[in-house]
């Protein structure tokens, strides 16, 4: 599908993620874009440097016309969240940094896909459509994808598995109103009770909140994160070039007969070479459904709070 993928932000979710996309050399050219050039030339430097002793890239600091023929563009510029700061917190002054970098990605020729991981995500995502004028099944969010693989994890330790073993979605906003769903979770293809029905019983309040509020934990360390959603970024961009038509966990503008139109929220979602092909809607006890409305509603008003705060 592309050969070209550019990086807005080259800040450390902007450079660990080329970083990752290098290590698995999924594309032949990686362009960092920056409001301070400066920085994205340093990092494209070292990045390229390590490219030296890697598979063969080109990796360079560039502006938005570079962005013409990508295939993708990456989106992580925003505003950070700091200390107990929420995601939500920060919308405002995220949404005119969005806004600004697709303006400029659009009047420079783009006709890709826009993955956005700016926080608050699933609102960037909805800003990036608008200002974009693309079709919403080319603007997508990184979502709950991370969210969903620290579920895994946090799984695979409870139950002495590997990661690899366990399925399941965190769903809805990702932030403080997501929905651990437990009843999409699978272990070796049984359910998570008959799986982990002759060990002791799991906290599910317990691990849902260890999930939520897992970058907290981090941010609070080390001041922001990067890893992790580093290697969404790249996941996602692996389905995208590879035409994988894997199911993951993204932010997306969901169709009205899902119930949740209206605002970006992730659902899992079938993605192919041109984006977003279908939500695959999982079937939810009355307990998750009625959680998800109510995340839904969560960054309806959000939303509607962050237009009158940049009216």
């Amino acid at each position: 599908m592309t050969t070209r993928i550019v990086i807005i932000g080259a800040g450390h979710v902007g450079a660990t993620a080329a970083y990752a996309l290098m290590l698995r050399a999924l594309v032949r050219e990686i362009v960092l874009i920056d409001s301070n050039h400066k920085l994205a030339e340093a990092e494209a430097a070292d990045l390229a440097d390590a490219d030296a002793l890697a598979r063969p890239a080109r990796i360079w600091a560039g502006d938005y016309a570079d962005a013409a023929s990508a295939g993708i563009a990456v989106l992580t510029a925003g505003a950070a969240t700091h200390g107990n700061e929420s995601r939500l917190s920060v919308a405002a002054r995220s949404a005119a940094i969005i806004e600004q970098c697709v303006e400029s990605l659009m009047t420079n020729g783009f006709d890709g896909i826009l993955l956005i991981a700016a926080n608050p995500v699933d609102l960037m995502a909805q800003v990036a459509l608008r200002a974009s004028g693309l079709p919403a099944g080319r603007v997508i969010g990184t979502g709950t994808l991370l969210d969903s693989a620290r579920l895994r994890q946090t799984l695979a330790e409870k139950l002495g598995v590997a990661p690899s073993a366990v399925e399941g979605f965190v769903l809805g906003e990702h932030g403080d109103s997501e929905v651990t769903a437990f009843s999409t979770v699978r272990i070796g293809g049984l359910p998570l009770d008959r799986f982990a029905a002759a060990a002791p019983p799991l906290d599910r309040a317990a691990i849902a909140a260890e999930v939520r509020d897992a970058a907290y934990g981090i941010v609070s360390g080390k001041g922001y994160t990067s890893f992790g959603i580093a290697t969404a970024i790249v996941r996602i961009c692996e389905a995208l070039v590879r035409d994988e038509r894997a199911v993951l966990p993204v932010s997306i503008m969901p169709p009205d007969d899902t119930g949740f139109g209206g605002t970006y929220i992730s659902l899992p979602c079938l993605i192919g070479a041109g984006g977003i092909e279908r939500v695959v809607m999982p079937d939810l006890p009355t307990g998750e459904h009625d959680a998800l409305q109510r995340s839904s509603a969560a960054l309806k008003k959000a939303m509607e709070g962050m237009q009158q705060d940049q009216s």
